[in-house]
């Protein structure tokens, strides 16, 4: 049985984490699987938004344990790295992925879901860094993506307490953007993803670069970014059909050039 499952709907993709008897815990072959999925999503240009989810009743329970135990200096650095490169064409693939967090997401886990644009939690979804319970620190980027969506305290005791945040409250503090109830959670996040898919591509892709990039610049360099990439799409069909549209009291039709 695959260990990654990737689906098709139209201009949707859904990418399922199946490895349920172990929560869909990441082994280093299910890293590298994904990571193989993300690089062909680069060449995958009608696609308009993902989906990343878990089977079974859970989202991720983090890194496989049994792969820990194993590591040395170097090779705990290799791990590091390569989940940190993972969650990195994640959040540059250049299309919006929504995590639908089913269940448990729990350090790695919680690590992927943090890496996706947008997040969606069930009723029982709960996220967690707990390594500090295993003598480690997260470290597929954990440590610096958690404090910029919920603030540097929050997640500091998080992840200092190892303690499980619940739905609702990841709903207060911003880390997902709704909850749902478990049996609706599949048709919330098609739904969302459906939405973005109607949308301008490369103004969805600008946004998202937007964003990323400028989050690591200074307010005068991301205002200059933001200025390039609005610019730029004036070059583009589907500001010429986007504006027409609208003027025409009709819905466009985008094509992404």
């Amino acid at each position: 049985m695959p260990s990654i499952l990737f689906e098709r709907h139209k201009q949707v993709a859904i990418i399922s984490l199946n490895r349920p008897e172990k929560r869909n815990a990441l082994s280093r072959e299910m890293i590298a699987e994904l990571a193989d999925i993300f690089t062909s999503i680069k060449q995958q240009s009608d696609l308009r938004a993902i989906i990343l989810t878990g089977a079974g009743d859970a989202f991720c329970a983090g890194t496989d344990i049994s792969e820990l135990t194993v590591l040395d200096n170097e090779r705990a650095r290799e791990v590091s790295e390569r989940g940190q490169s993972l969650c990195h064409q994640i959040e540059t693939c250049g299309v919006p992925v929504i995590a639908a967090v089913n269940g448990i997401a729990a350090g790695g886990g919680c690590e992927l879901a943090l890496a996706c644009h947008l997040r969606i939690g069930a009723a029982d979804a709960q996220f967690s860094l707990p390594e500090t319970k295993l003598g480690i620190i997260p470290a597929y980027g954990g440590t610096q993506r958690l404090p910029r969506e919920i603030g540097e305290g929050r997640a500091l005791e998080l992840m200092l307490t190892g303690r499980t945040m619940q739905a609702d409250e990841a709903l207060q503090v911003g880390l997902v953007s709704s909850v749902v109830p478990l049996a609706e959670l599949s048709i919330a996040a098609h739904a969302l993803a459906c939405e973005i898919a109607l949308l301008a591509p490369l103004a969805i892709r600008a946004c998202l670069e937007a964003v990323i990039r400028g989050s690591l610049l200074p307010l005068d360099q991301g205002l200059a970014l933001e200025a390039k990439l609005f610019a730029g799409l004036f070059a583009t069909e589907d500001v010429r059909e986007g504006t027409t549209a609208f003027l025409e009291k009709r819905s466009p039709v985008f094509k992404g050039k």
